[in-house]
């Protein structure tokens, strides 16, 4: 354990249960209804409402291999493709090969796709993916029917749920094992105020970290928060310099911050065109898939383009799919389009790569246990393996789906007991994490997305080191002038994303490669000699990040005994 936590008032209540969930996306939802069906008490922790989380804005679909000569065998053959050598092998086989049944019991839990004249499946194709095997519903709104099928299930399961809270630090007992977390409710309710749910099992589904950059389709509760919270608690994280950025996300103007509307690879799927502002079509000729091909080369090549051109976005032009497909097939696509002034029916729309999902994160087997004994992480929060140095399209639905179930059953034949949270004391944790005040987010935003975004080099990123650790010492209590930041969830949440952006460049300039979403325009090529490798990074006693690469391609186990 490294001693660290945040600068928070001591919980004035308490819960007990078996277990707590922290996010209430696919990961997490999924996990507490297998959690609770296996008789464990279980208590579902979400940021804002149960149905907010990022689960909601996925648009595309989930990728399994439902159709007819699709099979696990070509689906895990696209994912390892597209992981660009850093996949796990096994546990991209664990997804594939039980994703289609996980996709099937969703729709037995209540979710409704789309389907085809026959009353099958239907099926669409997203970059990286030689088949149709995108299941997705309300044309391009997946994501909320997948988001609400689960909040039924949750709520009708009769599953205490704590809204509005956010998780601060994990407790832990005397042997130094999970015995639950601290956490902030805010608003009037039950509980409010900082409090604590004791659970000897916490699983960790918080989502993504997208809000380090200034742009980024991830909604506003995207702080990095459970991996902050598992570096504190001294736990391992993996591949964190995979930042996998959108390539066509709305541009709204080189100003805007914040997230962004995200125009779905399903509408390239179904035959949209990427072009310039002369109409040239530039995926042609750069990959055998085009358009399809795999979001980091998609990203790469606008980003090019841009550059040659001296814009600011290129344009993704589906003027031919005429008015009924849009508004049959990419409803909420359309509507956010031209709510912002562009009709894609009648004009091309203009777009530019932006944050969106992290490959890497916190540690795990393939029982989504961390190398903290009781701490469990599942979804974007999580590194599983399967996503390797670049995600493929639509597999984070599935992972979350699967990995869920995973998690649940190694609790429940597990069932660990239930200990008493050591009394946290000056002696044995050392002083508290100094908070940031509410407005560096801005500034550690604008730091990410000049030094460590798309195009990354030595100099970008030793800037970035720099930047970021002056801010780190301004709030360091040994600072000669500290600036006293009150605790709250402003000055926690920036604080979570400033370990985060920091844990986040050590391993990007480590990485001394082109490899999947992380591109060194110093280092263009791909090493595999040298760098098929892992770098796993924990949080030393002084909050220094301490990266270390592995021997191997594989990952080494969480646990000494595994």
């Amino acid at each position: 354990m490294t001693g660290i936590r945040l600068t928070a008032p001591a919980p004035g209540w308490a819960i007990d249960a078996d277990v707590v969930v922290v996010g209430s996306g696919v990961a997490g939802l999924t996990t507490a209804l297998r959690c609770a069906a296996a008789g464990l008490d279980t208590v579902v922790v979400t940021k804002a409402r149960l149905d907010d989380g990022s689960t909601r804005w996925a648009q595309g679909g989930i990728a399994a291999a439902l159709g007819e000569g699709d099979t696990p065998e070509q689906h895990l053959a696209d994912t390892l493709v597209a992981g660009a050598g850093l996949c796990d092998e096994e546990a991209v086989r664990t997804l594939v090969t039980e994703g289609p049944d996980a996709v099937r019991r969703l729709i037995t839990t209540g979710a409704h796709f789309d389907t085809t004249d026959s009353g099958d499946i239907a099926l669409t194709r997203e970059g990286g993916h030689h088949r149709r095997r995108i299941a997705h519903a309300g044309g391009d709104a997946t994501g909320a029917e997948i988001s609400r099928a689960l909040v039924e299930a949750v709520r009708a399961a009769a599953l205490r749920i704590i809204e509005n809270a956010l998780v601060l630090d994990l407790l832990t007992d005397a042997e130094g094992r999970t015995a639950g977390v601290s956490l902030h409710v805010m608003g009037e309710g039950q509980h409010d105020g900082v409090g604590a749910v004791r659970a000897p099992s916490v699983v960790l589904a918080t989502g993504g970290m997208g809000q380090v950059f200034s742009a980024t389709t991830n909604p506003s509760v995207s702080t990095g928060d459970g991996v902050a919270l598992a570096l504190r608690a001294g736990a391992e994280v993996s591949d964190l310099e995979f930042v996998q950025f959108h390539p066509t996300v709305l541009f709204l103007g080189a100003d805007s911050e914040g997230q962004q509307p995200l125009v779905s690879e399903a509408v390239r799927g179904e035959g949209a065109h990427l072009v310039d502002a002369s109409g040239t079509r530039f995926m042609l000729g750069q990959h055998e898939l085009a358009e399809l091909a795999p979001r980091d080369i998609v990203a790469k090549a606008i980003t090019r383009r841009m550059h040659e051109h001296g814009t600011e976005h290129m344009y993704l032009d589906a003027r031919h799919f005429g008015a009924a497909m849009w508004e049959q097939r990419f409803p909420t696509i359309l509507a956010a389009c031209r709510a912002h002034g562009i009709d894609p029916v009648t004009e091309p729309v203009p777009v530019a790569p932006a944050a969106h999902y992290a490959s890497g994160g916190i540690r795990t087997d393939l029982r989504g246990r961390t190398t903290v004994p009781g701490l469990y992480a599942c979804g974007e929060v999580a590194c599983t393996g399967v996503h390797g140095a670049n995600r493929l399209a639509s597999n984070s639905l599935l992972e979350g789906l699967v990995f869920a179930e995973r998690i649940a059953a190694d609790i429940a034949e597990t069932r660990p007991p239930r200990t008493e949270p050591a009394e946290a004391t000056g002696n044995d944790v050392g002083e508290p994490v100094a908070l940031l005040a509410p407005e560096t987010r801005t500034a550690i935003q604008r730091i990410m997305t000049r030094g460590a975004g798309v195009l990354r080099s030595a100099t970008s990123l030793a800037t970035a080191a720099q930047e970021l650790e002056a801010l780190h010492r301004s709030a360091a209590a040994d600072d000669p002038a500290p600036k006293v930041a009150v605790p709250g969830v402003d000055t926690w949440e920036v604080t979570n994303l400033l370990l985060v952006s920091r844990v986040l460049v050590a391993a990007a300039r480590e990485r001394e490669e082109t490899r999947g979403c992380h591109w060194r325009e110093d280092r263009p090529d791909r090493d595999d000699a040298h760098w098929r490798r892992h770098l796993v990074v924990r949080i030393a006693a002084d909050r220094t990040p301490v990266v270390h690469r592995t021997e191997t391609a594989a990952f080494p186990p969480v646990r000494p005994a595994d």
